[in-house]
């Protein structure tokens, strides 16, 4: 599973505003972080992945109902939204005061919060960190420790130097053009995002995110082992991952399967499960399987 998780989530890219459902505003203090609010009903916080603009829940959305008020996030730097000013601050602690401050801003009380890939990952840290403040977390094809996919031994410090590297090429890749950009986005969700129909809608968001922005996520992301504080969190947990764009690098379901087992192994409030034949955009390529575990799960 090399290559597998760079490209994963190197290019958790994705969508570009889709369907703009008109809404009531709640309002964000902060004009980096654009929030969409669509209906009535109990809370449920939706954030993207990386790159991505919040229309990759809109097939979501649409398949859940009226029974949710939806605060749907596009993040700073993602999708054409105004990137942080302070990269060197942290990427995810700025996100997730941001977050809390929307929260409380708009007494917004017992959410659901799901997050895809860098979503999934932040709505793990904030269960981590505030264990009372969701009802259920769902996560979408995110893991507590992303190096050890492709260095089992590997440790937050260990991983540092093959971040950085990483990190640095990214950076660089802040200098091409947009048909450089496009070239290369285009590329890499081939392996993403296994309905077709939604590559073109991907990769312009990927193009018109902040390169500095999605360089700094990542490193922090490869940088961050949250596996063995899992443990703190006492929300319910939906995980949805993927396999079947590993296949041809010899994964099995089973494979993956035991592979999020042992990542997720101190989460004692867990429910797992592996689509069949989602790649990493499961909502996208395998909605069945998707909206079958929310319903049961929600």
């Amino acid at each position: 599973m090399k290559k597998i998780a760079i490209t994963l989530m190197i290019t958790i890219v994705t969508m570009s505003a889709l369907m703009m459902i008109t809404h009531h505003a709640h309002a964000s203090t902060n004009p980096q972080l654009k929030v969409r609010v669509i209906g009535k009903g109990q809370p449920m916080i939706m954030i993207p992945g990386l790159t991505c603009d919040g229309a990759v829940w809109d097939t979501t959305i649409e398949a859940l109902g009226d029974k949710y008020e939806y605060h749907v996030f596009t993040l700073p730097g993602f999708a054409g939204q105004p990137p942080l000013q302070d990269l060197d601050a942290g990427f995810f602690a700025q996100i997730k005061a941001m977050l809390y401050d929307y929260i409380e801003e708009n007494n917004i009380e017992n959410p659901i919060i799901m997050g895809h890939s860098l979503g999934g990952f932040l709505a793990l840290q904030i269960g981590i960190e505030k264990p009372d403040l969701a009802q259920k977390l769902v996560v979408v094809d995110a893991l507590p420790f992303m190096t050890a996919i492709q260095m089992p031994t590997a440790t937050e410090e260990s991983a540092k130097p093959f971040a950085q590297n990483m990190k640095a090429q990214m950076q660089a890749a802040a200098n091409q053009t947009d048909e450089q950009k496009r070239a290369y986005q285009q590329a890499s969700l081939q392996s993403l995002i296994r309905n077709k129909d939604y590559i073109n809608l991907a990769t312009d968001w990927g193009v018109s995110s902040d390169m500095n922005t999605v360089a700094q996520a990542m490193y922090e992301m490869y940088t961050t082992d949250i596996r063995g504080k899992l443990s703190t969190i006492k929300t319910p947990t939906l995980v949805l991952g993927a396999w079947a764009a590993y296949e041809a690098y010899g994964s099995t379901k089973e494979s993956v399967m035991n592979m999020y087992k042992a990542q997720y192994a101190k989460h004692e409030h867990l429910d797992l499960d592996i689509s069949d034949t989602g790649y990493h955009f499961i909502m996208w390529d395998d909605p069945e399987f998707f909206h079958n575990w929310l319903n049961k799960f929600l």
